[in-house]
């Protein structure tokens, strides 16, 4: 997976960089976990901070464009998003420890 920055913005109201990327890959479109966790690893950012708002598929192609935004805190990460797109980009551990909580 190969990974470039198109357009980079501090967005100091929200506490959050905003990033377009344009992000190139060989066989199955990579997922959002994949993406989250490289784009962490790249820029050396907490994996917790990193949301993926956004993957579009470009036709024809073996290319994604995605809208990626990086909070300083996960405080402010909560107050701002909204909830669906938290539980979309929840880390995969918190799903099954959520589901295995109420069953208890």
């Amino acid at each position: 997976m190969d990974i470039k920055i198109i357009k980079e913005k501090n967005n100091a109201p929200l506490n959050r960089r905003e990033l377009d990327l344009n992000i190139g890959f060989d066989g199955a479109t990579p997922s959002r976990d994949q993406v989250k966790g490289k784009v962490a690893a790249m820029l050396n950012v907490p994996l917790e901070l990193v949301i993926v708002q956004r993957m579009k598929n470009e036709f024809g192609r073996q290319a994604v464009s995605a809208y990626v935004k990086i909070y300083e805190n996960a405080e402010r990460m909560k107050q701002v998003e909204a909830k669906y797109v938290l539980k979309r980009n929840a880390l995969p551990e918190a799903e099954e420890e959520a589901a295995e909580a109420p069953a208890e």
